[in-house]
């Protein structure tokens, strides 16, 4: 069991939801809960270092701010640092915060690798990688379930996709779980902007080799793609492959983490899927509606307009919560409870409309894995030690979670 301060919804005037300290150390559920029943539209104001932003909290009105990329743009960004800090100069280059006709073409493109006939021996692979980290665990007897299982699934199956060497994998693991949070409440922002950087100059060297041709992966599909008749640069490609990367990895990796975590502090669901009463794909949906891994996207408002009866001005930044939005209760029965037979589940960890995430097949499937690794090859699990979680305002998770593991 992890235990985190409750914040009351009378603290809600005193809390800046960008501070990544309050996401990690605090349970936010009955702030949410509060601005849900009566601010589904909150204003967070302006600190003396950042501007103030909109914080949008319904199931309705997050997708409603989801599917609508002409009234509300990522090309200014979409996370609350790049936001805060006056937008991102990746803006039209890369997929996730590019609108419009180069959006729909470029994510076409990706769509060829993303596909589940494409993604087949991917699939396999990680199938095999979660049996043999689980096995070596149970052999060991003692784990950290964040380092030593979940850590080596989702990247071993982007890198594979990118065509990364093996050799460079630990490397740019290390650099994902820098850049968009950090395992250390002191981290800097220019910890994160290192790490943004070096992934960024590492993936431009890959770019270059892939114009040689002889290669099969995401990068070299990009490096042989045209939009709007021009072929990508490889700056464009390697802002790309940043995101691809950085997609692909933290959020999967956190959700196994943190079903790993649910599992262990809801043992009636533990019994259920051991015993199969609830099946794997329900209690892979659940897992991603209760873990939110992205606990938000940003947007900015290209024009004058209103959100849930508030009045929305050109130019402010509109951040859509998907951790608020995964327990709206006029969505979600029970929604504080973990079901994992949960049908319907129409949660969306995986965003919504344009911008649906592009690699949920393969999150999906890597979750499945572990879930059917856990329930076949384990019969018992314990916490060891305590949970240490990753300070983020974007991420929600945990970095270390140290277990022991019997076999089944």
């Amino acid at each position: 069991m992890t235990t985190r301060r409750t914040i009351a919804p009378e603290e809600l005037d005193t809390l800046n939801l960008a501070d990544p300290r309050l996401h990690a150390e605090s349970d936010l559920s009955a702030v949410w809960r509060h601005l849900r029943e009566h601010e589904p539209v909150h204003w967070n104001p302006a600190t003396g270092t950042a501007p103030g932003f909109w914080v949008v909290t319904r199931h309705a009105d997050v997708t409603s701010v989801y599917r609508d990329n002409t009234a509300f743009t990522s090309e200014g960004g979409n996370v609350l640092e790049t936001l805060l800090a006056g937008g991102d100069s990746a803006a039209g280059r890369m997929l996730a915060i590019t609108d419009g006709a180069r959006h729909r073409e470029l994510r076409r493109i990706l769509l060829h690798a993303f596909s589940p006939r494409a993604l087949e021996p991917i699939v396999e692979s990680v199938r095999n990688t979660v049996t043999r980290l689980l096995r070596d665990a149970i052999e060991k007897g003692s784990c950290d379930f964040a380092a030593d299982v979940a850590s080596g699934i989702p990247l071993g199956a982007i890198c594979d996709l990118l065509g990364v060497p093996d050799g460079d994998r630990a490397h740019v693991l290390s650099l994902t779980s820098s850049a968009l949070g950090s395992h250390d409440a002191d981290s800097t922002a220019a910890d994160a902007w290192i790490a943004k950087s070096e992934i960024l100059l590492y993936f431009a060297g890959l770019a270059r080799d892939r114009r040689e041709g002889g290669h099969a992966d995401v990068i070299a599909l990009l490096a042989g793609s045209k939009v709007d008749g021009l072929p990508l640069d490889d700056d464009e490609i390697m802002l790309n492959c940043y995101s691809l990367i950085l997609g692909g990895d933290e959020t999967a990796r956190l959700s196994m983490i943190g079903a790993a975590l649910a599992l262990l502090d809801h043992p009636d669901q533990w019994e259920a899927l051991r015993r199969g009463d609830a099946g794997i794909d329900t209690a892979v949906e659940e897992m991603l509606r209760w873990t939110t891994p992205a606990l938000h996207s940003g947007r900015t408002a290209t024009a004058d307009t209103e959100i849930g009866g508030r009045r929305i001005r050109a130019g402010d930044i509109v951040t859509i919560w998907n951790a608020s939005a995964n327990r709206d209760e006029r969505v979600f029965d029970a929604p504080e409870s973990l079901l994992l037979d949960r049908v319907p589940n129409k949660h969306i960890t995986f965003a919504y409309g344009p911008h649906f995430c592009l690699g949920a097949y393969l999150a999906r499937a890597e979750i499945g894995a572990v879930l059917a690794g856990l329930r076949d090859l384990v019969a018992e699990m314990e916490q060891t030690g305590p949970a240490k979680p990753v300070y983020s305002n974007f991420l929600s998770g945990l970095s270390s979670l140290p277990l022991a593991l019997k076999g089944a």
